[in-house]
């Protein structure tokens, strides 16, 4: 295994625990774990735990528990939450542990937060039991309090979140629209966007981001993460075969409303596709990060033009553990030979 360190592009990954054809979750959350390990000697940044609910094919529902793991095994890497799903929880509950995470993992812990329910309605009446207005700047407001103390040392709030005292991690605000990025943008919040399923507001958000940035006692200047789907591989046909799952359970779930776990490469390739389904599958994968190394070379340089991103965080929906793997190590290669100037400058914006 090659070893790139450290990339002049900054990379970082976002993981869904997916769970594929032949498998488990059980092993989906043990994969991640054995990937993380392998990209903390890569020199990747850190390494975020996506919040998803009833999803067959996704097994990251606990992000909590997976940061704890992942920061127990390993040496180097940023861990945290891409992100938790404030909506759902207790903002008391979240400050507790995100507080013992960073108590137990000094200095490794992200709290990366996100304002949708990162589910469908029925299953985010099961989490909260009430759907209610949105108070997403309440509840946020909330959190960092727990995080406060008053002059004399005491908790700000009325209740303490003990661990959380003293034991502040990173606040990152997650997006996929300008009204996110705005609010990060006054708040001088480190901001996330998921191009990966927003891919038409990204750059609109990131405009918005840097023109109302206002500096913070956390950030002085904007700093934008971009994830986005990437798929590499030794040559663009075996990226292009690789992709065929994801690009298939997009459309089933599309056409059928049914999801499942994410098939095997042989059966998206063995799948009877009508001439609709193929152009949508073709176009599906074109829109990502898709390609052996020199074509995504290419495709990265033009996406950190047009976005300016700051960081790339790769999200690589791929069958097996070594392919991803191996995505991973061809990104962090590709991410080293790129030029500094490529990153953080926008063509437009």
């Amino acid at each position: 295994m090659s070893e790139t360190r450290p990339a002049t592009v900054p990379v970082s990954v976002l993981d869904f625990c997916p769970v594929v054809s032949g498998s488990d979750p059980g092993q989906a959350l043990r994969d991640t774990v054995t990937i993380a390990q392998r990209v903390d000697r890569l020199g990747y940044v850190r390494y975020w735990m996506a919040e998803h609910h009833n999803a067959p094919n996704i097994a990251s529902c606990a992000p909590p528990i997976l940061i704890d793991r992942i920061a127990a095994a390993t040496r180097d890497l940023r861990v945290g939450s891409g992100g938790v799903m404030l909506p759902n929880h207790s903002p008391l509950v979240v400050a507790e542990q995100f507080g013992t995470l960073e108590a137990l993992h000094p200095g490794r812990i992200d709290m990366g937060i996100g304002r949708a329910a990162g589910t469908d309605p029925v299953t985010a009446r099961a989490l909260r039991r009430s759907l209610g207005a949105d108070d997403f700047g309440e509840r946020l407001a909330e959190l960092v309090g727990y995080f406060a103390q008053s002059p004399q040392g005491a908790p700000s709030l009325p209740v303490s979140a003990t661990p959380a005292l003293g034991n502040r991690p990173p606040l990152w605000l997650l997006g996929s629209s300008s009204n996110s990025a705005r609010m990060a943008a006054t708040l001088g919040l480190p901001f996330a966007f998921a191009h990966h399923f927003s891919a038409e507001n990204t750059v609109p958000a990131l405009r918005t981001y840097r023109e109302h940035f206002q500096p913070s006692a956390a950030l002085e200047r904007p700093h934008a993460i971009v994830a986005a789907i990437v798929i590499a591989a030794d040559t663009d046909e075996r990226a292009e075969y690789l992709a065929g799952p994801m690009a298939l359970s997009s459309l089933l779930q599309r056409t059928t409303g049914i999801t499942g776990p994410y098939p095997s490469p042989e059966e998206a390739r063995a799948h009877p596709y009508s001439p609709q389904e193929a152009h949508y599958v073709r176009e599906r994968v074109q829109a990502h990060l898709v390609g052996g190394p020199e074509t995504l070379r290419e495709k990265i340089a033009a996406f950190l033009e047009r976005t300016g991103a700051d960081e790339l965080m790769s999200l690589t929906l791929v069958h097996g553990v070594e392919d991803r793997i191996r995505s991973f190590e061809i990104l962090a290669e590709t991410a080293a030979r790129l030029s500094p100037r490529t990153a953080g400058r926008p063509t437009s914006g």
